[in-house]
């Protein structure tokens, strides 16, 4: 007998076995139903799915024998990995390579066909191979079957790294936004106090000194209100833009979409503004986001409203699949150039009237309804005001 020779990169085949994590797992019916296939176009007892490990042949699968690894140094496929095709020994008795090897006696090996499972980096992991009791021969079909059988195992293989992969990528991103939304949490929590401390003082600097200030103070003072004013608007936005997978876990009901936009309009609404919307029950949404969807988008139409007479005005239609939503307003409008660019984060478009934006709240709006299996897009004129549609879907479960 004579043990087969090491292939020439054996160091690097090594790793490239190693790479995807396959020796020691637990059998998988795609495997199997292969060395089946296989067994019955061949008509051999015995088939396998092979992985040759450092001094170890490993079956992923195999048909027609109890176990699952046999030592490398009397294997068959150690000698078929050193070739670039289809390895073929008709009877084994008759090969001095195979001369008193126990399988032959343990096993009755005596005809033996395998095909190197090799990887787009050209290393040979295993085999594919088949045995027989007899000595025979294969049909060129046959032969055709099992080399395309074994580029088979070697597509699962790949795809099983790369699942493995994804997998490890999911885990670290999911890691990290955990790591990020407590970040902000803490951050948030640590920034709010101080600011609450200073929009405080300076409302008490104010009241306490009227008719005192000069033009500069009163200057330096709106400055100071106006910074911490937008710094408290980042903090609220990034607490509700990684707060906003936890409203779509919320259970569906139904809403009656005049008693939330009642409640839009004691947080938001002033005397002077108009604010109209339909009476109508919804069935079957998210109250939660919703309302964080329809907050966001009242407030906008206000903040960005230099009108002296603010008009908001929320309508509701459906269609079959989809829940149809708009919000109007008779704002400053949005060039027609960066209508597309304000539902990115952090993106923030310049203005003639002084209105600053954070960039974070249509983005939040964004998410939110694009998890729900919706879209939303926006209509609007310079000076004319701004119409936000967007959908939600119908269908149940559609969350992500």
């Amino acid at each position: 007998m004579k043990s087969p020779n090491q292939p020439k990169n054996e160091l690097q085949r090594l790793h490239a076995v190693k790479s995807y994590n396959i020796l020691d797992t637990l059998p998988e019916s795609d495997y199997d139903n292969i060395t089946k296939l296989v067994a019955s176009i061949c008509d051999v007892p015995i088939s396998l799915i092979t992985v040759l490990d450092k001094d170890r042949n490993y079956f992923k699968s195999h048909y027609g024998i109890p176990f699952n690894e046999s030592p490398r140094d009397i294997s068959f496929c150690g000698h078929a990995i050193l070739e670039d095709d289809i390895f073929i020994i008709t009877d084994s008795r008759q090969d001095d390579r195979f001369k008193e090897n126990p399988l032959i006696d343990d096993l009755s090996a005596i005809f033996y066909a395998g095909v190197p499972l090799v990887n787009p980096e050209g290393y040979s992991l295993g085999t594919i191979c088949v045995f027989d009791h007899k000595p025979r021969t294969l049909e060129d079909s046959q032969i055709e079957a099992l080399k395309i059988l074994g580029k088979q195992v070697v597509n699962l293989f790949e795809l099983r790294k790369k699942n493995a992969i994804l997998e490890t990528a999911k885990e670290e991103l999911e890691k990290r936004n955990h790591q990020l939304k407590s970040f902000a949490s803490h951050v948030s929590h640590d920034l709010k106090s101080p600011l609450a401390n200073i929009i405080s003082l300076t409302d008490l600097l104010r009241s306490e000194n009227v008719g005192q200030l000069n033009s500069d103070a009163s200057e330096y003072l709106d400055y100071i209100e106006e910074s911490t004013t937008i710094l408290k608007d980042y903090i609220d936005g990034i607490l509700m833009f990684y707060k906003a997978d936890e409203l779509l876990k919320s259970k569906k009901e139904t809403v009656k979409l005049d008693e939330l936009s009642e409640d839009i309009k004691q947080l938001l609404i002033s005397k002077t503004d108009t604010f109209v919307y339909p009476s109508i029950e919804i069935k079957s949404v998210n109250r939660a986001a919703l309302s964080q969807i329809l907050i966001n988008l009242v407030d906008n139409a206000l903040k960005y409203n230099n009108k002296s007479h603010r008009h908001v005005e929320i309508t509701y239609r459906d269609d079959l699949f989809h829940h149809v939503f708009s919000v109007a307003d008779n704002g400053m409008g949005i060039p027609k150039n960066n209508q597309e660019e304000i539902f990115e984060i952090f993106k923030t478009i310049k203005n003639d009237h002084g209105k600053t934006s954070t960039g974070i709240g249509l983005s939040t709006v964004k998410n939110l309804v694009e998890k729900q299996g919706g879209k939303i897009s926006v209509t609007s004129e310079n000076n004319h005001g701004s119409t936000f549609h967007f959908t939600l879907a119908k269908q149940e479960e559609i969350y992500i």
